[in-house]
């Protein structure tokens, strides 16, 4: 019996002893994020899923994992068809599942520490038609039998300087303050951990890539807000920046303190915040009122002096890559070179900017059938020798203080096919689309990711993600609640507007099992854009492309490209050499990049 079984029968037993038929393990935290930390990490101690979303549902006879079609060849590799069922979402929901295989009057436990209110009541209602009931567990069954799970992180609090941050903390709480008063509410509670970071202009390290701290927040009509965190994480530099409007509280009191609202109104996200958070707000006697976190459009929203410090995060970002890339093209193909290898000497490129404080998520280094799984993770294990006649394929990004980068390119390694030039030519054809659309304002993401589409879709193709994801400024570099995606995506972000000031990725990829993959990604500002002769009552957006780095020249069949496409290249590719090709020391780095971007046209 291997670990994984071990573990799953393990937590059977548990079950059993607490009379419940099953049980929803959901890859988050108490925070409802995507990227948790080591101690959030059920989902992969009892399956071996590396993968970044995904949810296990546990039964007495039977075990499905749950995961989108990024995964798809991830989650075959890493959890064991012996023990558990693939599912994929959205197409089947976990409550479909449960409604289909769970008996009749069969008791489904669940951690209201780790779902939304609108959860439970979703799939409580499909449930009910079967006389299944969800059960609210007081303790995590998994956390029972997870005997060396790791403490939380001690991470202290740092000071995002608001010269950096371009609005002081006091700033951005009166705009809450102004929020509550026109939502006649009394408080809101904030427990999305990027929102409280940018509200606080405070970061942390409590989850790797993502600069953030374990807390809470409680923010008051009058601006004064109560932050719950450990005390030791917090210095007399953080207590100073804070101030007095700022009461500093146990984080572990936190459940208690909801009990405290009783005949007051109290605003909670339904769709960020976990059950348990309203669950406890109304047992003490508060009204609950289920409004968007209202830190996600300011924060999604850049002001001058973030898009100011993301555009020096990507020079120097675009730099780094550039000499990676040009690495790659000369040392790949003599051999020797790994994945690993590759995503070290990547970093060790961007550790030499001096500015680096972590990557802003586990690097894609992948090669050849690896880059067929667009969110692959390299592990000693699965690492893979890059050899001539592979793609390879290279998704990363580093978080600065200034600003967080997210960037993917794709290499040949020796000569590519013909059929490798003609997907590539047509992931860029999608991608030059998106980064030349102009629309009006209020168009959502969801209107426009049929362009980055349309190339692929004539050779019956198509890719498995969205097109694009909010980045944050020095946060999470996947942040709503905007999104490019199809109108139906899960998580409902491709129906949000798009406006000036938000920052977005553009990565149409396509993906071959087995063989390759290929994606290219550069992040994009929407910009108010004129249009001559236009309607001068009718506001126009466009984008803005903040990522420097070559694009490969070597795949692409020019035949492919339009007139139009051809000079959209061309002036990217004079952009990157006048930006980049000064921030170049080494001459030779400065000669192979003046090579790549030479016109194609």
């Amino acid at each position: 019996m291997t670990v994984h079984s071990a573990r799953l029968e393990a937590l059977r037993a548990t079950l059993a002893d607490r009379q419940l038929d099953g049980f929803v393990v959901p890859l988050t935290d108490e925070h409802m994020s995507e990227y948790v930390g080591d101690y959030a990490q059920r989902l992969a101690w009892l399956t071996g899923f590396q993968g970044s979303a995904g949810t296990a549902v546990v039964l007495a006879d039977r075990a499905a994992i749950f995961t989108d079609g990024r995964y798809t060849l991830q989650v075959r590799e890493q959890v064991s068809a012996d023990d558990w069922d693939y599912v994929d979402v959205p197409a089947t929901s976990i409550a479909d599942w449960l409604a289909v295989n769970a008996a009749s009057g069969a008791r489904i436990g669940y951690d209201p520490w780790l779902h939304t209110r609108s959860w439970v009541d979703q799939a409580g209602a499909v449930l009910a038609d079967r006389a299944v009931a969800l059960v609210a567990v007081a303790a995590n069954p998994v956390d029972a039998i997870w005997t060396d799970r790791p403490a939380p992180s001690p991470a202290r609090l740092t000071v995002q300087p608001d010269a950096v941050a371009g609005a002081s903390s006091a700033t951005k709480r009166a705009q809450i303050a102004d929020w509550l008063t026109e939502k006649n509410a009394d408080a809101v509670v904030l427990s999305a951990l990027d929102s409280i970071a940018w509200v606080l202009n405070t970061r942390g390290g409590d989850v790797d890539h993502t600069p953030v701290a374990l807390s809470y927040a409680i923010v008051h009509a009058d601006g004064e807000t109560d932050l719950f965190v450990a005390p030791e994480k917090v210095d007399d530099t953080v207590r100073q920046h804070l101030g007095n409007s700022v009461r500093l509280r146990d984080r572990a009191g936190f459940a208690d303190a909801l009990a405290g609202f009783a005949g007051r109104r109290v605003a909670v996200d339904p769709a960020g915040s976990v059950a348990a958070i309203a669950d406890a707000l109304e047992a003490g006697g508060a009204t609950t009122l289920p409004l968007r976190d209202p830190v996600l459009l300011p924060k999604a929203i850049k002001n001058a002096v973030e898009i100011a410090g993301h555009r020096a995060a990507s020079r120097r970002d675009g730099a780094a890559l550039t000499r990676f890339l040009h690495w790659v093209a000369t040392e790949c193909p003599k051999g020797g070179q790994t994945e690993l290898s590759a995503a070290a000497k990547l970093l060790e490129f961007r550790q030499e900017t001096g500015l680096l404080l972590d990557t802003s998520f586990d690097t894609i280094s992948a090669t050849g059938g690896h880059g067929a799984s667009p969110h692959y993770r390299v592990t000693p294990e699965s690492n893979a020798p890059i050899e001539l006649g592979q793609l390879y394929l290279v998704d990363s990004g580093g978080q600065y203080a200034d600003g967080t980068t997210d960037v993917t390119r794709v290499l040949p390694i020796g000569e590519p096919t013909a059929e490798m030039r003609d997907r590539f030519t047509r992931v860029l054809k999608g991608h030059i689309a998106i980064a030349t659309a102009i629309f009006p304002d209020g168009t959502m993401g969801g209107q426009i990711d049929a362009f980055a589409r349309r190339p692929l879709w004539e050779a019956g193709l198509d890719f498995g993600h969205g097109t694009g994801h909010g980045v944050g400024a020095y946060l999470s570099v996947h942040e709503g609640p905007q999104r490019i995606a199809p109108p139906d995506h899960p998580s409902g972000q491709a129906l949000e507007p798009l406006r000036a000031g938000m920052l977005l990725s553009n990565e149409p990829g396509y993906y071959k099992a087995g063989e390759y993959g290929i994606r290219i990604e550069n992040l994009l500002l929407v910009v108010p854009h004129a249009v001559a002769g236009g309607d001068p009552e009718r506001a126009m957006l466009a984008f803005e492309t903040l990522t420097f780095a070559p694009i490969e020249r070597n795949l692409i069949d020019p035949a492919l490209l339009t007139a139009d496409e051809l000079l959209w290249l061309d002036a990217y590719h004079a952009k990157v050499a006048e930006i980049i090709g000064p921030l170049l020391a080494d001459g030779e780095v400065r000669e192979w990049l003046a090579t790549k971007c030479a016109p194609l046209g």
